[in-house]
């Protein structure tokens, strides 16, 4: 429990931390990388050149700052976050490396006095052993479980199809040949990759793209012109090929009873966890089903063929896909059902039920905007759930 006096000093910093900005976080990775350069395999490198780590490790600091005399308030970003770290397989000793970083950076950034550097020593530990302790929870419950594993665990690639023009699919089967941990559908898995030609080892989380299986994981994974491990997958990961994983995790799942009804609406490959979703829904489910999906055109357009057949078992289905430029060889109806961006007002009955859950995945501006278009047709923001991929980034 922290102190009155260190939760009104620490809060007091809240405005300062945010004038100074990601300023903040940059100084504090760099100086981190400098005395850690072993992390380097932990973080990822790319989003560290992009700023976009850098930006949410601001927005965490600040978060906590200004709440810290809220703490519940934070909870739902902490489990978040201790999803993400589990997949990172991070360990107790490396929250003691950041909060010495976090510390000196605080004191070479500001000088605030040893007042002030102590109250966020506490406060910090207080945090830390917030995510120790909930991390640890996870990694034994994973464990536990049938076909679970803590760590990493060595898996084969069974089978490697291209579904688009920008998007291909990794089957991978466990080495030793046992079971493998289920899943909530909509949860990531975390890839582990060194090969010669990397710097740094790369760790990636990607969307489970299919049905929980007793034996197998799938994702399907979108090529980044400038991703270093998206490009890798594409044209070097190959069928026998062996890679590590880390167990399923995330916060981003199907929550919805058997009798709830359901909108899934994806932009690009954020359709990845919403047909992990879409598989499990239309084989057992009671209420009805939006699936919304916006692409570019067919060329982009992964699983049409399959989605279709899901949505033709299943009479509670229905189906609304929008090509921004649809190709002069697209089907209207038969491939697309609207051309632009898109727009859930051109959807019937979408905001009727109040009861309906909608879970969104794809491209920040895209989520944005699928949540302004719900809320505005009244929706409430506990009935909307959303994944980024990457850093965290608020869409509401």
């Amino acid at each position: 429990m922290l102190s009155p006096k260190t939760i009104e000093i620490v809060k007091s910093t809240a405005p300062l931390l945010a004038e100074t900005g990601p300023k903040l976080t940059a100084h504090f990775y760099d100086r981190m990388f400098s005395h850690h350069p072993e992390l380097k395999n932990i973080f990822n490198m790319s989003n560290q050149f992009t700023g976009a780590q850098r930006e949410a490790l601001f927005n965490a600091v600040h978060g906590y700052a200004a709440n810290i005399d809220n703490l519940p308030a934070l909870l739902p970003v902490i489990e978040k976050i201790a999803q993400k770290h589990v997949s990172f397989n991070v360990t107790p000793e490396m929250y003691a490396i950041v909060g010495e970083n976090l510390l000196a950076t605080i004191d070479e950034l500001f000088s605030p006095g040893q007042e002030v550097l102590d109250a966020w020593a506490e406060a910090y530990g207080v945090l830390a052993n917030v995510f120790v302790t909930r991390e640890e929870e996870i990694y034994q419950s994973k464990e536990a479980t049938e076909g679970g594993w803590r760590g990493t665990r060595e898996f084969t690639v069974l089978a490697k199809t291209k579904e688009s023009e920008v998007i291909t699919s990794f089957i991978f089967s466990p080495v030793d040949g046992k079971p493998v941990t289920n899943y909530k559908p909509g949860q990531y898995i975390g890839i582990y990759l060194n090969p010669e030609q990397f710097e740094h080892q790369e760790i990636r989380q990607y969307s489970l793209s299919s049905a929980p299986k007793t034996n197998t994981y799938r994702i399907s994974v979108k090529r980044d012109p400038q991703g270093v491990v998206s490009n890798y997958l594409h044209d070097h990961l190959n069928v026998g090929d062996t890679v590590k994983l880390a167990p399923p995790s995330g916060d981003f799942f199907l929550e919805a009873s058997k009798d709830t009804p359901v909108a899934l609406i994806s932009g690009g490959v954020g359709l990845t966890p919403m047909l992990s979703m879409l598989e499990t829904l239309t084989a057992n489910h009671d209420a009805d089903i939006h699936w919304l999906h916006a692409t570019e055109n067919s060329q982009h357009h992964a699983f049409g063929e399959h989605i279709n057949h899901l949505i033709q078992r299943n009479p509670r289905a229905k189906r609304n896909v929008w090509y921004r430029e649809p190709l002069v060889t697209d089907n209207l109806a038969e491939d697309y059902d609207h051309a632009g961006l898109i727009d859930l007002g051109l959807v019937d009955g979408l905001t009727d039920n109040e009861q309906r859950h909608y879970y969104l995945c794809g491209p920040i501006g895209f989520m944005q905007s699928a949540a302004k278009q719900l809320m505005t047709a009244g929706v409430t923001t506990d009935r909307i759930f959303y994944e980024c991929f990457g850093p965290h980034k608020v869409i509401q």
